[in-house]
């Protein structure tokens, strides 16, 4: 029996270390949804791509390097932003109130079905997830809660 297995949609860009490669990848995120129509929030994604891209500039790319933003959709769609940086990444348990900055990855685990951290050599791939339907979704919009 031949069993014929679509190819899961996958696209990669490569970003350097410059300030306008943030609104760069979210263009880059905002045409996969688009092409791939997977039914996933996209003000949503795309200010999680917001933050990824943000700390890798900011926390992750040395001089003279950058940053890679890899999407896949299959059962979820996954977003990977790999740098080449040393540094770890930690999620604190919040900012001072007046802080001006700290927040990202609070906001990337509020928004996101799933996140973390994956070593890579050199540097690290900081990811998220977020399933392509509106079932986490409860009542007016809040987002139900999901159990280990």
């Amino acid at each position: 029996m031949n069993q014929s297995t679509q190819p899961v949609p996958f696209r990669e860009a490569f970003y350097r270390r410059e300030r306008r490669s943030v609104p760069l990848a979210r263009q880059f995120v905002r045409e996969a949804l688009a092409d791939w129509a997977c039914g996933v929030d996209p003000d949503d994604v795309l200010l999680c791509v917001s933050e990824l891209a943000t700390n890798a500039l900011v926390h992750g790319v040395p001089p003279g390097r950058g940053f890679r933003v890899q999407l896949t959709w299959k059962d979820a769609l996954r977003i990977e932003v790999h740098d080449s940086g040393g540094g770890e990444v930690r999620e604190e348990p919040g900012p001072a109130p007046c802080a001006e900055y700290g927040r990202g990855l609070l906001l990337v685990g509020a928004l996101a079905d799933a996140w973390g951290v994956g070593e890579r050599s050199p540097g690290k791939t900081v990811w998220c997830e977020f399933a392509g339907s509106a079932s986490k979704f409860v009542g007016s919009g809040r987002r139900a809660h999901h159990l280990p």
